[in-house]
């Protein structure tokens, strides 16, 4: 269970320049739900997504995963249970490192870290096998870098590396925009399988109408910081004309 109570976030308080963009919002959502976040440029998409991640405070209000009151949690600290893939496919992941290396830290998200090797036979097959199953052939490419990749096959490993651990919450913040219409289709299909597989609680936020009708099992529509329409079944299919301008 996903909840967010009473919030309001505020940039630039107390001075001529005060947005409040998060506005007495109440959300919740069960453990294993699907939701798609949609709503016009400034609507508080991403900075829900981030009161989430424990990027941006609260100014009031509760945030609870799982029963546990985790407002005050810090980022590192709620990033062993709150996974995240971002927009730009450089985010998220490391460009110098090799692409086991990347997925080594994934492994260990949330994790003490030692001096010992991340990386040993066992790992190396169970990385071989998760990048297989994209059928990107990347799965004979481990020791090249991350930055060797396209944008569509980076986001690919990067949502592999965001689910490797268990997660009580993934957020997907416009994980498809930046690809081209081929590799957009590819991550989506990778991210309908990846989030039913592991029954992940995902709060995704897109542009894309289509994906917000047929992805998911919730379309949440947001407006100057509060969420006007919560669609489910048939009537996800009109959910763009829901928007306000």
């Amino acid at each position: 269970m996903i909840e967010v109570q009473n919030a309001n976030v505020y940039f630039n308080r107390g001075t001529s320049l005060e947005l409040r963009v998060i506005n007495n919002l109440d959300f919740r959502m069960r453990t294993g739900e699907w939701a798609m976040l949609i709503g016009s440029n400034g609507a508080g998409k991403s900075t829900l997504l981030n009161v989430l991640a424990g990027n941006v405070p609260l100014d009031d209000g509760i945030v609870k995963i799982d029963g546990d009151d985790v407002t005050n949690e810090p980022t590192h600290i709620r990033s062993a249970h709150v996974a995240r893939v971002f927009q730009d496919p450089a985010l998220g992941t490391c460009a110098d490192l090799s692409i086991e290396e990347n997925l080594a830290l994934a492994l260990d998200r949330g994790k003490r870290r030692g001096f010992g090797s991340a990386i040993h036979h066992q790992t190396r097959d169970m990385f071989r096998s998760l990048l297989r199953d994209l059928n990107l052939n990347l799965e004979n490419r481990l020791k090249e870098p991350m930055s060797s990749l396209s944008g569509g096959q980076r986001q690919a490993v990067g949502l592999i590396m965001a689910t490797m651990r268990p997660a009580k919450l993934l957020l997907l913040d416009e994980h498809t925009a930046a690809l081209d219409p081929q590799m957009t289709e590819v991550v989506m299909q990778l991210t309908e399988r990846v989030v039913r597989q592991n029954k992940l609680t995902t709060i995704m936020i897109t542009h894309n109408m289509r994906h917000a009708s047929i992805y998911g099992d919730r379309c949440v529509v947001m407006h100057h910081g509060r969420i006007v329409k919560d669609l489910a079944g048939a009537d996800r299919a009109d959910a763009h004309s829901l928007i306000p301008d």
